[in-house]
Parts: structure tokens; C-alpha cells; sequence
């Protein structure tokens, strides 16, 4: 079943709100990463390297948690518990150039490493919750 994030907070969708994604080591803990994101309607799209930790936390384990802050507010945000469906690395680039201009103004990511393989996580919200 998906959830549906509510229309009163969509404007954390669309501003430039990192979100917290909370994935799972291989033993089981937590780990916490905060990175940029965008939303489609009906997935919440994470971009990374491929290597990284949540890289591989995401693909051993799908179950994910994601807590948005709204900047001008701390005390109001969004937070999603979902998994990631489709794992692809056909159009990260493109969606992390998309990211790029909602973060930082620019056309283009500027951070790309020499031979970093971007990689873009669909995540389907399952439960989500709001405060404020």
C-alpha cells in the first residue's frame, strides 16, 4: 500500500529541504545520511555513487526512513518509512543534474567524481507521518 503525503506538506517537496535517510548496516544499526531528493507523485527519489554506504545499505536491505525538516521551521516535518523499488543507473545523472538545480542553482552537478558510477533510488512511501 502506498501513502500519500499530504497536500499541506508538499512545499517540503519542493524547496530545497535535505531529508534524512536512515538505511541499515549489515549488522543490523542504523546509519544517517542527509541528501538531496526529489518527489514524482509517486516515488521519493534518492540519488548517490554507487559504492557508497547507503549505496549498499539500500541494496542489501530496501527498508529506508527519511525525515524532512522544514528549514524555516524545525519543529514541522515530513517523515516517510518506505522501500526502495527500482535501483537504476540509466538517468541518475540526469536526475542528480535535476537535483543540482534545486539545491544549489547550478545546471549541472558540480561534485562528480573521476569514474563515480551516479546511481537513482525509488523509494515507495508505505507510512508517512507529519508534526506542525
Amino acid at each position: 500500500m502506498t501513502a500519500r503525503i499530504p497536500d499541506d506538506f508538499m512545499d517540503l517537496i519542493r524547496k530545497p529541504a535535505f531529508a534524512q535517510l536512515a538505511t541499515l548496516m549489515k549488522d543490523g544499526s542504523p546509519q544517517v545520511t542527509p541528501v538531496w531528493f526529489d518527489y514524482d507523485g509517486e516515488y521519493i527519489r534518492i540519488n548517490s555513487a554507487r559504492g557508497r554506504i547507503k549505496d549498499l545499505n539500500m541494496r542489501r536491505r530496501p527498508q529506508v526512513a527519511l525525515c524532512i525538516v522544514d528549514p524555516q521551521n524545525p519543529y514541522r516535518y515530513l517523515a516517510v518509512r518506505g522501500t526502495v523499488v527500482e535501483i537504476a543507473e540509466a538517468g541518475a545523472d540526469g536526475h542528480i543534474d535535476q537535483l543540482a538545480k534545486k539545491y544549489l542553482n547550478l545546471e549541472r552537478y558540480p561534485n562528480r567524481a573521476p569514474g563515480e558510477v551516479r546511481v537513482m533510488y525509488k523509494v515507495l512511501p508505505a507510512r508517512v507521518s507529519t508534526m506542525g
